[in-house]
């Protein structure tokens, strides 16, 4: 996946692809052809520290046939308002994936990736290089932790 720095804004962009889970689900159990799961590959999303979690236009849900989880109150730069959560988008990036909820956005604004899908997949923003930087997973050095108690035991 691309990730480049957009030099006007100062903003980091990348391409995401993000498919609908459930459709995978029903591809592994055979009740739809692998090819009639949904998927989007989308360019210049904004890498966004200010977004909780994986934003999404309407027609994007619509496309992916993403199922509606739950409405909530949202904070924005407009003020408290509602949002559209839906579920099950799993999200492909740098050789990582996990699925996650969205939230829709207003009509026409561009995808945004928040914190909490980096944090999940293992990918940081690097401000310094203004790009992002994917964190180790090996046998020696891995960013995922277990605290509080030991399973190893």
């Amino acid at each position: 996946m691309s990730v480049q720095l957009d030099t006007d804004m100062g903003k980091v962009l990348t391409t995401l692809v993000i498919i609908n889970r459930a459709d995978q689900i029903r591809a592994e159990d055979g009740t739809i052809l692998p090819e009639q799961v949904r998927s989007l590959t989308l360019k210049n999303v904004l890498v966004d520290t200010g977004a909780t979690t994986l934003c999404l236009p309407k027609d994007v849900i619509e496309q992916l046939g993403l199922k509606l989880l739950k409405e909530v109150d949202v904070s924005t730069a407009m003020g408290i308002g509602k949002a559209r959560v839906f579920r099950d988008a799993t999200i492909s990036l740098h050789d990582r994936e996990g699925t996650f909820e969205c939230l829709e956005l207003p009509g026409g604004r561009n995808p945004l990736l928040g914190v909490i899908p980096l944090e999940a997949l293992g990918i940081e923003l690097d401000l310094q290089n203004q790009t992002l930087k994917v964190l180790p997973i090996s046998s020696t050095e891995t960013y995922l932790t277990i605290y509080g108690h030991s399973i190893l035991e």
